[in-house]
């Protein structure tokens, strides 16, 4: 196959995000098709069986199995190394899958990490359930206090993992003065960038070693499949990460890498148009509910810092009302906006994280991360924004704001 890019990358260096997005890691078998081919195979042959054994002593190029390598997975990954601006990339099957591997990989009993309190449910099981298991300590510390981090390293610490925005709550985190500490201390950074991608934020540019995501959201951008990644240095993709995945076989299928794919063809067009339909219907839920957390609107106490690491807040915020009650009776009053737990998608949707996403976090935990009994997450979509509106502000009434 012939690759336009990925083998050689001073085709793609100067090359903007939006070309990217579209070219990137592009691979052209001989028929020379446009669109990515998709390469639905387990399996590869060999000629000889003296290559097939040169190919898994790692002294001739080319497949072995599609756990471990498939032509249109390999597109996929070139193309958001490229996006992110990151020497590797290794997908997996979901974006739990991803975060998963990106810790275990690299830690060990005895090891410690110190964690963002504010996360994504299943991220913060793995904190507090998962790495102890495996007799990993583990300390979550407000993630908005870069001296929190500072203050949590131990002689033995290994890892910060951190969202930014943070999974429901919005907060940020300043990524050059955080990342810069673990430089320092060298402990490896872990950023969940799952909320903006690399389209509105590259944490590498402010000094994280590594990025992970689920790519079932923004990246897929429309609900299809479910898919996850990590980015880094080619030393830990290949050193680091791939022994652990290789054996434990998270793999991404064809089929999904191809779907994310086309999805990438149109994520600038798409996060670009969400976060401005998210900052229009933000304005005017903020004049009609308690209290609104939106890293684009300036009533976000770290607006600022969020505008200077992003080029757009992202088409996601949350906001509450006054309890359980009320939140599922304003769900339940919506007519356009649908109920539902997944982001990212094209479509307008909303959810009560204390009863879905971080369900399975203890009470205690949700408290310390500032997921209320009133707290509601919105996903702003493509559709046009007075529609929304129209339909929050007729839900709203019906709940008595």
């Amino acid at each position: 196959m012939k690759r336009h890019s990925g083998q050689d990358r001073s085709i793609t260096q100067h090359w903007r995000p939006a070309t990217l997005a579209v070219r990137g890691g592009t691979a052209r078998s001989e028929y020379g098709e446009t669109s990515e081919a998709l390469f639905l195979t387990s399996g590869y042959c060999y000629d000889r069986a003296e290559d097939a054994a040169a190919r898994f002593a790692g002294e001739q190029t080319g497949m072995t199995y599609s756990r471990l390598q498939n032509p249109t997975v390999e597109m996929l990954e070139e193309r958001i190394a490229l996006l992110e601006g990151a020497e590797a990339c290794r997908t997996m099957a979901t974006g739990m899958a991803a975060m998963t591997a990106v810790l275990l990989c690299q830690l060990q009993q005895g090891d410690h990490v110190v964690a963002g309190r504010a996360a994504f449910g299943s991220c913060r099981w793995l904190v507090d359930t998962l790495l102890p298991k495996f007799g990993i300590q583990t300390t979550t510390v407000d993630a908005r206090d870069p001296q929190a981090f500072e203050d949590a390293v131990r002689a033995n610490t290994k890892v910060f993992f951190f969202e930014t925005p943070a999974n429901p709550t919005m907060d940020v985190v300043d990524l050059k003065a955080v990342c810069g500490i673990a430089r320092e201390r060298g402990i490896t950074s872990v950023v969940d960038n799952a909320f903006a991608t690399p389209a509105l934020q590259r944490p590498m540019d402010f000094g994280a070693d590594v990025t992970a995501y689920s790519a079932t959201k923004m990246m897929d951008g429309q609900g299809r499949v479910l898919a996850g990644a990590v980015c880094g240095t080619t030393d830990f993709i290949n050193n680091t990460l791939l022994p652990f995945t290789r054996n434990t076989g998270p793999t991404l299928s064809a089929f999904n890498a191809w779907v994310v794919l086309k999805g990438l063809e149109t994520l600038d067009l798409r996060i670009r148009r969400q976060s401005d339909n998210a900052l229009a219907v933000g304005r005017f839920l903020e004049a009609r509910v308690p209290r609104i957390l939106h890293p684009g609107l300036p009533s976000h106490p770290q607006y600022e810092l969020a505008m200077s690491q992003m080029v757009a807040a992202g088409g996601i915020f949350a906001f509450e009302v006054a309890d359980r009650t009320q939140a599922h009776a304003l769900l339940n009053a919506l007519e356009l906006i649908d109920i539902s737990n997944n982001i990212g998608d094209s479509r307008s949707l909303m959810t009560h994280p204390a009863s879905t996403t971080h369900y399975g976090v203890s009470a205690e935990a949700r408290a310390e991360m500032g997921v209320t009994e009133g707290l509601l997450r919105l996903n702003v979509g493509l559709e046009d924004p007075q529609d929304l509106i129209d339909d929050l502000d007729r839900a709203l009434g019906q709940v008595g704001l």
